[in-house]
């Protein structure tokens, strides 16, 4: 469906997606500011306080991923990120405030809450709310915004990094994290103005509400056959599903695929480029310096590959970009393990990491997210994808927790081979059991998708 209200539909999306935006932000930040609060808080040479730093806040997304699927359900979609954005400002804040080791921890744990409730609701409010014929450039926008947010966390630590050294330990840590306030700010105040998720209105017995939303999206004709849609899966549903619903036989396998291919884009391994990137470019040979320039290229490269997703991901479909990215990255990764155990350095370690970023900019990063927010049946939907975001999560925390261990036990070269075999068994397992979902209704996909 073309015609459709544009500017509102954008806008509620794109507020949405700010969520997006802080959760890049909040994740990618601590990469740059550890080598200034690390000596600061005298954590140097501790590797399981620095270990602890770095992961406590994805321990908070475990938590945020599992409470936002019962929480969207009971108070809907809109309160929830309200919620999440009012969180994000008061932990940005918080985190560069505190001079007490425990209570920046303690933050940083409330602060990955807010991610994990916004990786997976602002998804799927968007996808709740978009047209079938835009869905996916629509959901695709809020990994835009993530990888805006991770971009504009690498310039503000760059621009931070000074020569002075006092300056260094004493402030510039801190602005890295106080400059998500603006954001977050903005995002609490505009996620006033959006609509309830006309699904869940319609969900709960809302109607009028739900219809007044629908038409506002697509006019009247538009809000009577959705309607009519919800009213019929409604007869069908009439309680939203817990995890006892969601683990019974109709929708076993549909959750499968949803938990492989969350873990999977976290377990391909090119989020640990984020995180360790210091670690990655100096054993490419790089100093301090030209790191941080090399990951402000980078976030460059995550950006505007992301725009080739939204604008292909609607073209050649989720399981297209899916098979091009798992394969793409296996070869990369592979030749990339090759270059580091030949100790080659210099240019082209940059341009193979950037390649790396391109690809799953372009496929596995924004795709995950629109295939999480459209596989599953309405009557599951919320605790699904908070199951399959804590399964993310939960990945992500591995992921990131095995990195050192396997760079100083089997190399970097060995690490970035062990990626290459995951993303080709990811490669197997999406060309055997994907489904497309590209330009088919929530609604159809429920009938096709479960058992």
């Amino acid at each position: 469906m073309e015609n459709y209200n544009k500017p509102f539909v954008y806008f509620i999306c794109l507020v949405s997606a700010m969520g997006g935006l802080l959760f890049g932000y909040d994740w990618v930040v601590i990469g740059g500011a550890k080598i200034f609060y690390e000596p600061y808080f005298g954590i140097v040479g501790d590797p399981a306080m620095q270990g602890l730093a770095m992961s406590i806040a994805l321990a908070g997304c475990l938590v945020g991923s599992l409470t936002a699927g019962m929480l969207a359900d009971r108070l809907g979609r809109k309160p929830l990120l309200l919620i999440s954005a009012f969180i994000f400002a008061t932990t940005a804040y918080g985190t560069g405030a505190f001079d007490n080791f425990s209570l920046f921890l303690a933050v940083r744990f409330l602060g990955g809450i807010a991610i994990g409730i916004a990786s997976g609701l602002s998804p799927m409010y968007i996808a709740e709310v978009a047209p079938a014929s835009v869905r996916g450039r629509l959901v695709s926008l809020n990994q835009l915004t993530i990888v805006i947010g991770i971009l504009a966390a690498q310039i503000v630590n760059w621009l931070l990094v000074s020569d002075d050294a006092e300056w260094n330990k004493q402030m510039a840590w801190r602005w890295m994290f106080w400059a998500a306030a603006f954001p977050a700010s903005a995002f609490l105040l505009l996620a006033a103005f959006i609509p309830e998720s006309p699904r869940w209105l319609a969900m709960k017995g809302y109607r009028e509400r739900a219809l007044r939303t629908l038409k506002h999206i697509g006019g009247q004709k538009y809000a009577a056959i959705e309607l009519r849609v919800f009213d019929e899966i409604a007869t069908q549903q009439k309680a939203q599903g817990g995890l006892k619903t969601l683990f019974s036989r109709p929708y076993r396998w549909v959750l499968v695929i949803g938990i492989v291919v969350a873990m999977f884009q976290q377990w391909c391994g090119t989020n640990v480029i984020f995180n360790y990137a210091q670690e990655i470019f100096q054993a490419a040979g790089y100093n301090v310096n030209n790191t941080f320039i090399n990951i402000v290229v980078t976030g460059i490269a995550n950006l505007v590959f992301t725009f080739v997703a939204i604008y292909t991901v609607d073209r050649l479909g989720r399981r297209a970009l899916m098979l091009i990215g798992a394969g793409g990255l296996a070869g990369i990764y592979f030749i990339l393990g090759l270059c580091y155990r030949l100790e080659i350095s210099g240019v082209l370690m940059v341009v193979l990491v950037v390649l790396a970023i391109a690809c799953y900019a372009m496929s596995l990063g924004p795709v995950t997210w629109v295939l999480l927010s459209e596989i599953f049946p309405n009557k599951v939907r919320a605790v699904a994808v908070a199951t399959a975001t804590f399964a993310l999560w939960m990945a992500s925390c591995i992921l990131t927790y095995t990195f050192p261990f396997l760079n100083a036990s089997l190399g970097t070269s060995g690490t970035f081979w062990i990626y290459a075999v995951v993303c080709s068994l990811g490669f197997v397992f999406f060309l055997l059991r994907l489904p497309e979902t590209k330009g088919k209704s929530l609604e159809q996909l429920e009938d096709e998708l479960v058992d």
